[in-house]
């Protein structure tokens, strides 16, 4: 399971911003995960208990937005849902497209003062 040493990664990444910003408290961390990208968000979500175990983030609350995998057809020119239609571009039924969004895994937002 690779995303325990993911959320470790993010930890201390939020770790570095409130000592450089000078903040004391972070009420939640807002990551995005693309539908198609490697992590998983339930998996993120069961690790992060033991990432922040006695840390200055116990408190912390982890929100997870799902970025929709989005596919782009070079033949026909539609813009559709990847996992909704199986790969394939609902109009010409090709599987010839360009991802536009769906691989993300970021930090969108940490919610601090």
């Amino acid at each position: 399971m690779h995303e325990l040493s993911v959320v470790f990664e993010v930890i201390k990444t939020v770790e570095r911003v409130v000592l450089e910003n000078q903040l004391s408290e972070v009420e939640a961390i807002v990551l995005q995960v693309g539908e198609i990208s490697t992590m998983i968000p339930k998996y993120l979500e069961e690790c992060f208990p033991a990432a922040i175990d006695g840390t200055r983030f116990e408190k912390t609350k982890l929100e997870i937005e799902i970025v929709t995998a989005i596919g782009h057809c070079r033949d026909c020119g539609l813009t559709f849902k990847i996992v909704e239609n199986q790969g394939n571009c609902p109009s010409c039924v090709k599987k010839n497209w360009d991802l536009v969004s769906g691989k993300e895994f970021l930090i969108k937002e940490i919610v601090a003062y």
